[in-house]
């Protein structure tokens, strides 16, 4: 309940009250349905729960009251449609936000967050990086409170995306190597004690990038309506996967599913930090990419942009093509394992990957297909995300998990 004065006569407010109560728990499922924008109208809502018209009606209502949605209960009729069209659902513009902070070999970012995914203000992004989590955690966090103040947004939380495994359930960065940090350093504690040392409200949470733009892109972007979805993605240095497994993103026992990087494509080929040779990380990432174009990486950008710039504009040059070739191929060969053991209904890529697929779709495909035995099936459709700093969206997910979980409990 919202705690605001009922201004209607006192019986039409008990039956509304009375309504509620009996849909109150609808209430998070009713938010989770706007914020993944499968409940546009309250008709669509009505059905999508289960409840009553009068039902949904009360818990449109409360979360209105609650400043998460907006109502509106004359929208206008599309054209040549007859009858009165329902009330639109739609996300409040003006309500709260979640930080989203996103660490990566290249810098560090802030962002703040609402529901539906849509980021509400960034700040300036970051370049250097210490060794020291704290001090980085720190900055971050400070630039996502200054956000907040510019803004003057409610804050419900904050989320975490780093480059490295997170292990559950201590929070610990498992394998952070390139960004020198050490090794089971506390980065969810850490971070929780620089949210709460600035004075934000909610709960603190981290976790690994890639499953992060798959959570994201899960519920807002290309993986929306796939019921289990492989992502698999590379930014600035090496490569990541994640799973969503009916719905809900898979982290294994610990937290340390699918480190996909680590699966060997090129046997014989570069040396991996986890002590093989050929993986994936080492063998389709941006460093790859240049490295197979004949072109030295410069310090004046971060490696996924050289690459990305290097595809779309110099994809003529023979060397080029050569590399997206290359990568292409290893990449399909990872992708086709991957398919043989989780069997997805779709699989997104990320970052460069997602470049790759943009420059030679079929050639991917084609290689997926003819090395997984799902794909010689019909294939797998592949897609590249299409969520902008998606990431960070992904984080801000973890913040807004507890208010979509219980929004009640959660703002009162």
């Amino acid at each position: 309940m919202s705690g605001k004065a009922d201004p209607r006569p006192a019986g039409e407010g008990t039956t509304s009250r009375t309504r509620l109560d009996r849909g109150r728990g609808a209430l998070g499922p009713a938010l989770e349905l706007v914020h993944t924008g499968r409940a546009p109208t309250r008709a669509v809502l009505t059905a999508e729960l289960g409840v009553t018209r009068a039902t949904a009606g009360a818990v449109a209502a409360e979360l209105e009251a609650l400043g998460l949605i907006r109502v509106d209960a004359r929208p206008g009729a599309a054209a040549g449609s007859q009858g009165r069209p329902s009330h639109r659902l739609s996300i409040a513009e003006d309500g709260p936000v979640a930080l989203a902070a996103q660490v990566h070999s290249d810098g560090f970012r802030a962002a703040l967050v609402g529901l539906g995914g849509r980021i509400v203000a960034t700040a300036p992004g970051s370049e250097v990086l210490d060794a020291d989590p704290a001090k980085v955690l720190g900055s971050v966090v400070a630039a996502g409170a200054e956000l907040l103040r510019e803004t003057g947004r409610r804050c419900v939380g904050a989320g975490l995306s780093v480059p490295s495994a997170v292990a559950e359930p201590e929070g610990l960065v498992f394998s952070p190597l390139r960004l020198a940090w050490p090794t089971g350093a506390p980065v969810r504690e850490i971070f929780a004690e620089q949210v709460r040392a600035a004075g934000l409200d909610g709960p603190a949470f981290a976790a690994n990038d890639v499953n992060l733009v798959a959570l994201a892109e899960h519920r807002h972007g290309a993986g929306r309506g796939s019921r289990d979805l492989l992502c698999v993605a590379t930014g600035h240095r090496g490569v990541g996967g994640a799973l969503v497994l009916d719905g809900r993103l898979h982290t294994g026992s610990s937290g340390l599913a699918l480190e996909v990087g680590h699966l060997a494509v090129n046997p014989g080929g570069r040396p991996c930090y986890c002590g093989s040779r050929g993986c994936l990380d080492v063998e389709a990432d941006p460093l790859a990419f240049l490295t197979a174009a004949g072109r030295e990486p410069g310090p004046e950008m971060s490696l996924l942009k050289q690459a990305d710039t290097l595809i779309h504009e110099h994809y003529d040059d023979p060397a080029v093509r050569a590399a997206v070739a290359t990568l292409v191929d290893r990449l399909g060969l990872g992708l086709a394992g991957l398919v043989n053991i989780l069997n997805p209904d779709r699989i997104i890529l990320g970052g460069l990957h997602g470049t790759l697929l943009d420059a030679a779709p079929d050639r991917l495909r084609a290689v997926v297909a003819d090395r997984s035995l799902w794909g010689r099936s019909g294939g797998v459709p592949i897609l590249a995300c299409t969520l902008d700093h998606n990431s960070l969206v992904g984080a801000a997910e973890l913040a807004w998990q507890p208010v979509l979980d219980d929004p009640l409990g959660a703002l009162a």
